[in-house]
């Protein structure tokens, strides 16, 4: 691992030379929010951004993604028959990635990426990108990543990490392909001997500045069931006040949940994935007419459970939650995952009581 420095007068002209070769993607102020879009012409990254409303998921797995296709028309060889179309998965960067939203592209792979099932879509757009992360140096007071498994200056997900350092960035880099993008950006100068040292004492800075943390520690121990039935303790009070919205499910950079649809456009048929909510009752509606989630009871329990009980057991390798906050911070009748979380850790079943703080 080496680190260099950029200074901020050639990171535009460094950008400009990325784009032969990559579909530049960053973060661009709309209106009163930031969102991850492609970078036009000129156009650059706003690195002065906290955080976005929606994570950059949809790069890798688009919220709508043609997936197969086939001719309608009775006379064509193939009629009827789908078949994959042309795709290009050229080159991309994310450009300003907060380390918490990298990290959780390592939670969904464990979905998309299996001994049994490799997604090829997902996979192929995920190989094909190159993530240059922006530690954070000023957390919001809903991010709690540091103790969801994530930090303000985790790299495990990163192929460049920046650090931002007044009038430069001090820049890890960490892969393959991030030394590949740092040269065809002509980045090379070599970061000073005490460059490690400030990045360190940097993340310091940053993660004590983190107001708020989840309790996981028991979550592995407790009892599936017991959580389960915890309907009176925990899910009857907590899904009151939902409305099914799904808002917390769409902003959720680990929420992988699809449903597939066929359509038909002139003499054309599509193949489609969409992303979909556990949250919404159509999710787990049979055709005989009978949903096993037809409570919106049903469907909090799934969610939560999902991301703090089921997954836990599953890999044995910490919550899908990166901390991001955006649920806290989005949700209309502010249910917290990080109360949620913490009841879940510490239920007693015995007594049917639970710590109910939010962080």
């Amino acid at each position: 691992m080496k680190v260099i420095k950029i200074d901020k007068n050639e990171w535009a002209s460094g950008l400009e030379k990325l784009r032969s070769a990559y579909e530049l993607i960053g973060p661009v102020k709309e209106k009163f929010y930031h969102a991850f879009q492609p970078l036009e012409s000129g156009q650059q990254p706003d690195m002065d951004y906290i955080n976005t409303r929606v994570s950059p998921k949809y790069v890798i797995y688009p919220q709508s993604e043609l997936i197969l296709e086939c001719s309608l028309n009775e006379n064509d060889e193939d009629y009827k028959i789908y078949k994959e179309p042309e795709k290009k998965y050229t080159p991309k960067a994310i450009l300003g990635i907060r380390p918490c939203d990298a990290d959780s592209f390592s939670l969904v792979r464990r979905n998309f990426d299996t001994e049994e099932y490799k997604d090829p879509y997902w996979l192929r757009a995920y190989e094909s990108t190159t993530f240059v992360g922006l530690a954070c140096d000023q957390p919001c007071p809903t991010c709690f990543c540091s103790s969801a498994g994530s930090g303000p200056y985790s790299d495990s997900n990163l192929d460049i990490l920046l650090a931002n350092n007044g009038d430069h960035y001090l820049a890890r880099v960490l892969t393959d392909k991030g030394e590949k993008l740092a040269a065809a950006a002509g980045w090379s100068q070599e970061a000073g001997d005490e460059a490690d040292q400030q990045i360190e004492q940097k993340k310091q800075e940053a993660e004590s500045a983190i107001q708020s943390r989840v309790n996981t520690d028991k979550l592995a121990s407790q009892s599936l069931l017991d959580l389960y039935e915890a309907t009176d303790a925990i899910w009857e009070k907590e899904a009151f006040s939902c409305i099914n919205c799904g808002t917390c499910t769409f902003v959720c950079p680990t929420c992988w949940c699809f449903d597939v649809q066929d359509e038909v456009s002139g003499k054309k048929g599509y193949r489609i994935r969409n992303w979909d909510s556990c949250m919404y009752p159509l999710f787990t509606l049979h055709a005989s007419g009978h949903n096993p989630r037809g409570t919106k009871v049903d469907r909090l329990r799934q969610r939560f459970m999902h991301k703090l009980k089921y997954y836990v057991d599953k890999y044995e390798n910490g919550i899908q939650c990166t901390g991001c906050g955006r649920c806290v911070q989005l949700c209309p009748v502010n249910i917290d995952i990080r109360r949620i979380c913490n009841m879940l850790n510490s239920y007693d079943p015995e007594s049917c009581t639970c710590e109910v703080t939010a962080s």
